[in-house]
């Protein structure tokens, strides 16, 4: 794993937290208990700090980062971000899934037991209601329901286990 300190500061890591051998934390990123971060995955905390909560995981490829003194990354508990997805500057809660190859832009607030949907994009500024996202700009396509947010929970669950086949 790359962790590289920057402008004084050392990302830190959690307890039982997987981080891959080719994952990269830089500067001012602070990552939660229980999270993975996968293979070609880059946290970037350069010009705006990165936070994610516990039980999160970041996949394959996927960058975060946010915009110098516009905005800056936060992930609540129990978040996935698919393959390859880009979250930049944006606000997400709990329970939240965005899918493989989503695009999340600056200052999106994405709230708890909410679904991107792969390669869908949230445009910057946008303040999503719970439910299902999907294209290009992004729309809600089904309201939030207990279902929706379970099947997010579920899915950053199972990266709970599978971070274990790697420690």
């Amino acid at each position: 794993m790359i962790i590289k300190t920057l402008n004084g500061k050392t990302p830190v890591v959690g307890a039982n937290t997987f981080v891959a051998d080719n994952a990269a934390l830089v500067g001012d990123v602070t990552i939660g208990n229980d999270c993975s971060i996968w293979y070609g995955a880059v946290l970037r905390g350069d010009v705006g700090a990165i936070r994610i909560g516990n039980g999160s995981n970041v996949q394959d490829g996927a960058v975060l980062h946010g915009t110098l003194d516009v905005s800056e990354t936060v992930l609540g508990d129990n978040v996935s971000v698919g393959h390859n997805a880009v979250v930049h500057g944006a606000r997400v809660g709990n329970d939240v899934l965005i899918g493989m190859g989503a695009v999340v832009m600056d200052n999106a607030v994405i709230p708890d037991g909410t679904v991107i949907a792969a390669g869908a994009v949230i445009l910057a500024n946008s303040v999503l209601e719970p439910g299902i996202y999907a294209g290009v700009p992004a729309k809600k396509v089904k309201d939030g329901s207990e279902k929706i947010t379970g099947m997010a929970h579920d899915n950053a669950q199972g990266y709970l286990t599978y971070k274990e086949w790697y420690k």
